[in-house]
């Protein structure tokens, strides 16, 4: 008698379920620009929104349990000069919060425990550094007080925010940068590039370990670092195809596996738990995840 040996995954019933009305947050005029991005950013307290701001760029910030219908003139945290493009709450402390903005300006906030009972708009500290505008704010893993920041000028900049400094620049790209990402200790650095190549970095050094072309397409690409090692990519193919890609840091230019996925145009962002082992993968447009 033969038996047949049925390999099942512990992820097989995984499954969402949308939250009612009541516990969702709604009435929130979220940001309508163009920049690739999540335009939210959450901790174990808050949840924070980049929105529509006239005169200046802002963002909201609200206590977990305060759900249900956000009154209009719910305040805001609003001092750059142009729109917020990212926003990144600081992994060591729940109640800083970063901004990167159009107007070149890097803002580094404190938000009261409970949430803003009225808006602010003075900043911890102003890292004033970017001759263009910053799209990327990304706090170190491990080392307090050090946030990356890139910009339009193709730089990224390295950050001590207890004093303002700049640790290291960076200058090793061509062309702008899509996105950055620490690995877990926070000694090297992958990003992807308008180029369409992916890199890893030692940021002490200054120097590109290794690069590859990541997807050939020509929109935006991403790059993630998992918890072992291994570096996971969504982009387009030639023929614009979203796909994404599973690599290891020693053959980037040789995927591990490469899957199609859709047409669909939403630059997909990798959302990852390293607890689980997951990739959530969501797009802007998109309705599902």
């Amino acid at each position: 008698m033969s038996f047949r040996v049925v390999r099942s995954s512990k992820f097989r019933h995984v499954y969402g379920q949308a939250m009612k009305r009541e516990q969702c947050y709604d009435n929130i005029r979220v940001s309508k620009s163009s920049w690739d991005s999540t335009f939210c950013a959450v901790n174990p307290k808050f949840l924070a929104i980049i929105v529509e701001s006239a005169g200046g760029g802002a963002f909201i910030v609200l206590p977990h349990n305060k759900v249900g219908r956000i009154p209009a003139d719910h305040p805001l945290v609003g001092g750059h000069k142009g729109p917020v493009l990212d926003i990144a709450w600081c992994p060591h402390n729940d109640n800083v919060i970063a901004s990167g903005s159009e107007d070149c300006v890097v803002k580094v906030w404190q938000i009261p425990d409970g949430g803003l009972s009225r808006t602010l708009t003075e900043p911890v500290v102003d890292l004033v550094y970017h001759q263009r505008r910053v799209g990327l704010v990304l706090w170190h893993p491990t080392a307090q007080n050090v946030l990356l920041t890139a910009g339009s000028d193709n730089q990224i900049a390295i950050w001590n925010v207890g004093t303002g400094e700049v640790l290291l620049s960076l200058d090793c790209h061509p062309d702008l940068i899509y996105s950055a990402c620490w690995n877990w200790t926070g000694s090297k650095l992958l990003t992807t590039c308008r180029d369409k190549k992916i890199r890893i970095i030692d940021p002490r050094k200054g120097e590109v370990e290794s690069e590859a072309i990541a997807h050939e397409g020509s929109k935006a690409s991403r790059a993630i670092f998992l918890k072992h090692g291994l570096v996971f990519t969504t982009g387009f193919s030639r023929m614009s195809e979203r796909q994404y890609t599973l690599r290891t840091p020693d053959e980037l230019s040789e995927p591990i596996v490469t899957v199609e996925i859709d047409t669909s145009n939403g630059v997909m962002f990798p959302l990852y738990d390293p607890d689980t082992n997951l990739i959530y993968l969501c797009g802007k447009g998109d309705s599902v995840i």
